[in-house]
């Protein structure tokens, strides 16, 4: 834990107790229909690792990959997942306010009062995110007693039910269909970080130097976090100017961050595009409703839930998010089109053969620098 004059920069148990406080209850259910909904997430993630496999033939016959956990958790059990990981990726970046903070001016004021006033705040936000995030591939997961993960630092699948539960209602589609729907997308994140051994030390390194590049103040960090959270709880004067139009991420970016963030932009549209990829060609031989369910969830995407949703959703970054399963998945459609599955699967060979932004724009691009270059 990374502490100031004796307090710690972010009170991660208070983050954990406001967002379990704050985050909206799941519907309602009977406890035997609970029971099921978990048992079938639990036999969809194990039925979608042999599909994803076939489809994507990214694992060789023969290989067995690492293995991670799949867990089905509630909302609450999502939070403290992620409370973890952030806590565990964000040590360095931490670490370099400790340096700037520790002999500075009223320094230990703030470790004592900014701890607790951030940790409220990542509280805030966590529970605006419990109740929408569907399925997640931790990537960077501590292994805790109540949250297993892989060996050596592996990642871990969570499925969160209630959420799952809340979108097969409200767009009104066969719910057997749907979570199995939702379980082959994260498990595509799965097999993709499980059969490509460099991908996370890849990923884990971009990020990390995204953070040590950054050159912002704690104070800075308590604005941004307290102009979501105001954002979050409608405090802002509507239609206040300013940089509240912009993401989290824009706002701390240096010219270092920007090439970096370039380049886990392309990564991350390559991995969100290739699971909507992948569960859509999957769909059609194991998921009878998989075209209407497709429908109505792209809408469902593409609205938002209202004005204040649409705020936070750039505030967050979110709608860049959105943005990258669009553009990714086109890129691979493109590219699958192009080459076949074995051509696209050069993707993997290398972080050299990953496509810049620029080539997820222009799939074609792409194939001139990997395929014909080598041939």
């Amino acid at each position: 834990m990374t502490r100031i004059g004796g307090a710690e920069m972010v009170d991660w148990n208070l983050a954990v107790a406001t967002a379990t406080r704050l985050v909206r209850p799941g519907p309602e259910v009977s406890r035997e229909e609970a029971r099921a909904v978990v048992a079938e997430l639990r036999r969809h993630a194990k039925a979608s690792e042999e599909h994803v496999r076939a489809f994507t033939r990214m694992i060789p016959d023969g290989h067995e990959p690492e293995d991670t956990p799949v867990l089905v958790v509630d909302r609450a059990g999502w939070i403290r997942a992620n409370v973890a990981g952030f806590r565990e990726l964000l040590k360095p970046l931490l670490e370099k306010m400790q340096e700037r903070r520790a002999n500075s001016p009223g320094g230990a004021v703030f470790g004592a009062v900014g701890g607790k006033v951030t940790g409220v705040e990542l509280g805030m936000l966590l529970s605006f995110l419990a109740s929408r995030v569907l399925g997640q591939y931790e990537t960077f997961a501590p292994a805790t007693r109540e949250l297993p993960a892989g060996e050596n630092g592996g990642g871990r699948l969570l499925l969160v039910a209630p959420n799952i539960v809340h979108v097969e209602r409200e767009l009104d589609v066969d719910p057997h269909d749907f979570r199995l729907w939702v379980s082959l997308h994260e498990e595509t994140h799965r097999t993709q970080f499980t059969a490509v051994p460099w991908l996370r030390d890849h990923l884990q390194g971009e990020i990390q130097s995204f953070l040590a590049a950054t050159d912002m103040d704690p104070m800075t960090v308590l604005e941004r976090l307290r102009e979501a959270a105001q954002a979050l709880t409608g405090a802002r004067p509507e239609g206040e100017e300013g940089e509240g139009g912009r993401s989290l991420v824009e706002l701390v970016q240096t010219p270092e961050q920007r090439e970096i963030l370039g380049r886990l932009t392309a990564v991350m549209s390559l991995l969100e595009g290739h699971a909507d990829y992948v569960m859509d060609g999957v769909g059609p031989q194991v998921v009878p409703s998989v075209a209407e369910i497709r429908e109505k969830f792209q809408q469902r995407r593409a609205k938002g839930a209202s004005r204040l949703d649409q705020a936070l959703r750039r505030l967050l970054g979110l709608d860049a998010k959105l943005r990258q399963y669009r553009d990714g998945e086109r890129f691979v459609r493109a590219v699958v089109d192009e080459v076949g599955m074995d051509g696209f699967n050069r993707v993997w060979t290398s972080p050299n053969t990953l496509p810049t932004k620029a080539e997820i724009a222009k799939p074609a691009d792409w194939v001139a620098r990997v395929h014909r270059k080598a041939e």
